[in-house]
């Protein structure tokens, strides 16, 4: 292999550990680290590093650890800038001089204030070489979520809708369409597990009452915040996810006119409730909650709550990624578009990143362009 072929492969290697975490390293990025020498004249892979649960260790001091003496002269593949601010952790850039590291191979710099390019600074000041934007583009969408909290002060946020062929998403008066088929419904529950938060708004509570957990066995304990956006504390207490409150952090944002007396009683059966302002129509104010929800330290926040939300997030510009699985055809059956008017004209800005098959279910994925 040449050189670039080598860099992208351990990167490659570097950035699925990292992903391995996602949801677990709040308010941390989760980055991975892949220690790699040459023996033979060929590279060997000395060591390997998660961002640890939590957030700590980071992911250079847990592969650098595993390396020891074997880090001289080695080269350190990194998906996120090493930090050089002392925080609840010193630098790790100490630590990656202290090994004896001859070589950095950085994915993307860190926007954090902190950082924003010391830690290759020091790195080439202690006289290691440091070579960045190896597979940038996908170190940049799997730090999404820090980089909109560290820049922008919020969560990155994902919106997943389901349509049925028609492009309908349910019924008003009805029971519940079920749309995609055990495939696909698996990848949600997958990429719930990689949430900090799972948010919908209190319509879907009302009509679902979902559990808004992760099901995927052996995964449960994976089940991120439960997040309910809900103006008027509406609600009810007997609902699923307020039964479980004491068992799994579940937050309701409000407004703040919000009743007192609702409040009180959510709040006794373990829900937190969180209040921010009101927009004009009296409904709570998304783009302050979701700043609410970033001093929090949540940074990627996964939103089920059908398209109302949906559009809603789409009207105050806060959608970074859109998610639409197309299943089944609903027969005549619900009169609920999937895709709002806001949404509709949003996708026309966004841009398409994949798409794939899951069993007879198209899944189709977006980004902010």
């Amino acid at each position: 292999m040449t050189a670039a072929a080598n860099d992208e492969r351990f990167m490659r290697l570097a950035l699925a550990l990292g992903a391995r975490h996602l949801g677990l390293t709040a308010p941390n990025p989760s980055v991975g680290a892949v220690v790699v020498r040459e023996e033979g004249g060929s590279p060997l892979i000395v060591a390997q590093g998660i961002t640890q649960p939590g957030g700590r260790p980071h992911a250079e001091r847990v592969a650098l650890g595993v390396s020891g003496e074997a880090a001289k002269g080695a080269t350190l593949y990194v998906t996120l800038e090493p930090c050089s601010h002392h925080g609840k952790s010193p630098p790790c850039v100490d630590a990656v001089i202290a090994s004896g590291i001859a070589r950095v191979v950085s994915a993307i710099e860190d926007p954090d204030d902190r950082v924003a390019g010391e830690g290759h600074t020091r790195l080439r000041q202690a006289g290691i070489r440091v070579d960045v934007g190896c597979l940038a583009e996908q170190a940049r969408r799997d730090h999404r979520g820090h980089i909109m909290r560290v820049t922008k002060g919020r969560p990155a946020i994902t919106v997943k809708l389901a349509r049925t062929t028609e492009g309908l998403a349910g019924t008003r008066n009805g029971p519940r369409l079920m749309i995609t088929g055990d495939l696909t419904n698996a990848r949600v529950q997958m990429m719930r597990a990689h949430a900090d938060a799972i948010m919908v708004g209190v319509g879907t509570v009302l009509t679902d009452d979902p559990l808004l957990t992760v099901r995927l066995p052996g995964l449960e304990d994976r089940s991120p915040v439960r997040i309910v956006i809900d103006s008027h504390l509406r609600t009810p207490a007997d609902a699923k996810l307020v039964k479980g409150a004491r068992n799994m952090p579940s937050w309701i944002v409000t407004t703040v006119a919000a009743s007192v007396e609702a409040e009180k009683r959510l709040v006794q059966s373990g829900i937190e409730v969180l209040r921010v302002g009101a927009d004009a129509q009296g409904r709570v104010a998304l783009a302050e909650a979701m700043r609410l929800l970033g001093t929090r330290g949540l940074t990627r926040v996964f939103s089920e709550g059908g398209p109302g939300l949906a559009d809603a997030l789409a009207s105050a510009d806060l959608i970074d990624e859109l998610v639409l699985a197309t299943g089944r055809s609903a027969r005549g059956q619900g009169d609920v578009p999937a895709l709002g008017p806001v949404l509709q004209d949003r996708m026309d800005e966004m841009r398409l990143i994949g798409d794939e098959m899951l069993g007879p279910d198209l899944l189709m994925s977006w980004e902010r362009a």
